[in-house]
């Protein structure tokens, strides 16, 4: 299977170079394993990659890890849980735990990481997780299982402008918890929440934002989505110690694009000072 896929990614993204193209080999060739140890075991019945090793070939590199889900028979899932003998038989773990009460996170000893999930079809079927590549089903396991899961619900706000009032607003509390010496919660809602909110704002008002890495996690990839009218994410972001320069870098950066309540504005501003 992997060489196809290989085949497939080269054919679309470009020419493949056996030196720089060890790991993506190597992650299509675990999870090739990973299918056959499933088989074998007779109590699985799919195994859906996700991600860059899932239906976003594209994105495949040096960089990418295993994310996948073990779709198993009803009352096997402990078994998968408990023990990683199913995993250590591709390979040596040298580290993992259980991130969640579905799932572990492994590094294996030759350096491949792995995030998975193990469900039952009945816990697949009410997951949400954007559509997978099946590696390996199972004959009577049913067909479409890897396009189950449902995306990420409706955002709160529904316009750019929306998301713009929402930034103001995390600027106007962050910047008096930082006034408070509440520095990290200020931090947080600067420059983490408010610059989540000019992403989505970007979406709604860009012609081509590019598609979402991560259906779920709005930041992934977002310095390559944005060419026409980017964050300057180095005056958003600069730390820690540098909320009110923050603050002031996504006030200028709205007010160039939006009409910013002159109430909420000063406000803004008298904090700043």
């Amino acid at each position: 299977m992997y060489a196809e896929v290989l085949a497939f990614r080269s054919g679309t993204v470009r020419a493949l170079n056996s030196n720089l193209d060890d790991i993506p080999r190597r992650l299509l060739q675990r999870l090739d394993d990973l299918g056959q140890e499933l088989e074998r075991r007779g109590d699985s019945l799919a195994l859906i990659a996700l991600g860059s090793v899932g239906l976003e070939l594209e994105r495949l590199d040096e960089h990418s890890d295993l994310d996948f889900f073990a779709v198993v028979e009803d009352g096997a899932k402990a078994r998968y849980l408990e023990s990683i003998d199913w995993l250590e038989a591709l390979a040596p773990v040298a580290y993992s735990f259980g991130n969640s009460r579905d799932g572990r996170k492994v590094l294996f000893a030759d350096g491949l990481f792995a995030e998975y999930a193990v469900f039952t079809l009945d816990e697949l079927r009410a997951s949400a997780f954007p559509p997978g590549r099946v590696v390996w089903r199972r004959d009577d396991a049913p067909l479409g299982l890897e396009r189950w899961g449902g995306g990420p619900g409706p955002p709160p706000h529904a316009s750019a402008e929306d998301h713009a009032n929402e930034a103001l607003t995390n600027l106007f509390v962050g910047l008096h918890r930082e006034a408070r010496g509440e520095r990290l919660a200020a931090m947080r809602l600067i420059q983490v929440h408010a610059v989540d909110r000019l992403i989505n704002f970007l979406e709604l008002r860009a012609r081509d934002g590019g598609r979402r890495q991560d259906p779920f996690t709005i930041e992934r990839g977002i310095e390559r989505r944005f060419g026409a009218d980017p964050l300057p994410l180095s005056t958003m972001v600069p730390g820690y110690s540098a909320n009110r320069q923050a603050a002031a870098a996504i006030l200028e950066w709205l007010e160039a694009r939006v009409e910013v309540d002159p109430s909420l504005g000063a406000a803004i501003r008298t904090l700043l000072r």
